[in-house]
């Protein structure tokens, strides 16, 4: 084996994959296409659960804080997310390039070998492997790994070359955008014109500008458009002329929806555009594929180290093609509302109206911000993102999202239950998996005040929570391994929370 697992594509999907993957204890190898790291802004917006994600694996120590911006939008109508329930409301701007350049620092500082140049041409999988062969400049070579995960965006070579079904609705319209230096025009937030919409922003001397005229079908483009396409449309709709300015960026994308119809196929599994092709409205597609990654990494991992329970791998696909699902839902209804024309003014007007009520309000930022993602129902926090929140230990005061910095699972215990703090740290000797126990407190008021135990995964959701009565063993069984029976004793002393 040349790897346990090779990563295909070292954008940040790829890569926040391969850190993941080395934090459970995989060997990992990423193999990239292109030989040098793409210098282009593309994505540059993070949601408030992928800043959650990066502050929980302390990416952002020692760093500047991204610059925020408070609202954003839904099909191009104005979505205040400043009252999103997150320590990062908000959109925050962070270019593509320098969100790959931090991600693969990180993954390479913890042993991940990155290899450019490496062009997938095919994938061979058997019962105990997967073969990938690539085209390098030295000539063809082969890689071998456990397990090949396909991170290599919405024109996936391991997609095509594996023949995953990729169902989905074409195509039926097409948007410019373009970075420009030299240029001085107007900012321009969707605006709407008579014959189609225009966004313009200009940032540290680049200006982003995107188009679309109202009716325009997509053409089927083997390379990026000319310059002069871009400004041609940018005239027709707006009247201004943009051809003084220097593109360092073209750029076209349509409206097609696509998801593959499952995310793992024996030993290969699909993550980010790879495994779904939407419009890149707000920067959707990059924040559900960090969520793809982040759920994916400790669970192949375990599975490399040889303690996963049975059926853990299957969760990556039962719970992430549903979120995706449910993501392209709302991408499509908000491209039904960027790009339609006079047809769509009405329920235009109808939602701008409705958007400013708290309660769409908050709906509709949780779903843009990634915050409504929730694997399972069940009491209080079970499925759902574990909060931020103050911890004060025997020791140290600490938080919810430094406990999570190694990449393990936690059994935290709130009871102040002397006797159920005990019983816990003992049942979890015996757990196979990573999971370490703490015990603390919470203040008045906190999120999780009044939750006795909560076991959280290494993803930052939260697997089970109960009371100082309730036993965690089928929890652990569940998502860390066979726990011996009989191994925990409910009995205690008396919960704090009783008194």
């Amino acid at each position: 084996m040349d790897a346990d697992v090779i990563v295909v594509g070292a954008g940040p999907v790829g890569l926040l994959l391969a850190g993941e993957l080395r934090l459970g204890g995989a060997e990992v190898t990423v193999v990239e296409r292109l030989t040098t790291p793409m210098t282009e802004s593309r994505a540059s917006t993070l949601h408030a659960r992928s800043m959650e994600i990066l502050e929980q694996r302390g990416l952002f120590d020692g760093l500047e804080t991204p610059p925020n911006l408070p609202a954003g939008h839904f099909g191009g109508i104005r979505l205040d997310l400043s009252q999103q329930p997150s320590r990062f409301p908000g959109q925050w701007k962070l270019a593509q390039a320098d969100l790959e350049r931090l991600l693969a620092d990180w993954a390479r500082g913890m042993g991940t070998r990155i290899l450019r140049g490496y062009d997938v041409r095919t994938v061979t999988s058997s019962e105990d492997a997967v073969e990938i062969g690539v085209h390098t400049a030295r000539g063809p070579k082969r890689l071998r790994a456990a397990h090949v995960v396909g991170c290599d965006g919405d024109q996936s070579s391991v997609r095509r070359l594996a023949s995953f079904d990729f169902p989905g609705l074409p195509a039926t319209r097409e948007l410019f955008r373009c970075d420009l230096t030299g240029v001085d025009i107007p900012d321009r937030r969707f605006e709407r014109f008579e014959d189609g919409l225009a966004i313009a922003a200009t940032r540290d001397g680049v200006t982003r500008v995107m188009v679309h005229e109202f009716g325009r079908w997509p053409v089927r483009r083997t390379s990026a458009p000319e310059f002069t396409e871009v400004a041609s449309a940018w005239k027709r709709v707006t009247g201004e002329d943009i051809t003084g300015g220097a593109a360092t960026w073209v750029d076209a994308f349509d409206n097609a929806s696509r998801q593959v119809s499952r995310y793992q196929q024996g030993r290969m599994l699909l993550a980010g555009d790879a495994a779904h092709r939407q419009m890149p409205v707000g920067g959707m597609p990059l924040n559900v594929g960090l969520q793809d990654a982040m759920n994916l990494g400790w669970k192949l991992a375990a599975v490399v180290q040889g303690w996963a329970p049975v059926g853990l791998l299957g969760t990556y696909d039962a719970e992430r093609r549903p979120a995706g699902r449910q993501a392209l839902h709302m991408i499509d209804a908000q491209a039904h509302l960027l790009l339609g024309g006079p047809e769509v003014d009405a329920v235009r007007a109808v939602l701008t109206r409705l958007i400013e009520l708290p309660a769409v309000r908050d709906e509709l930022a949780a779903m843009v911000g990634g915050l409504d993602v929730r694997y399972e129902q069940g009491d209080r926090l079970d499925g759902a993102r574990l909060p931020y929140a103050v911890l004060e230990t025997a020791s140290r005061s600490t938080t919810t999202t430094e406990l999570l910095r190694a990449g393990r699972g936690v059994l935290l215990d709130l009871s102040g239950d002397q006797t159920r703090g005990d019983g816990l740290e003992q049942l979890i000797q015996d757990v196979p998996g990573a999971v370490k126990t703490e015990r603390a407190t919470v203040p008045d008021g906190s999120p999780l005040a009044g939750i006795d135990t909560i076991l959280v995964r290494p993803d930052g959701h939260v697997a089970w929570t109960g009371d100082c009565d309730s036993d965690p063993t089928a929890a652990l069984c569940r998502w860390f391994g066979a726990v011996k029976e009989g191994r925990y004793s409910p009995a205690r002393s008396g919960s704090a929370h009783d008194t």
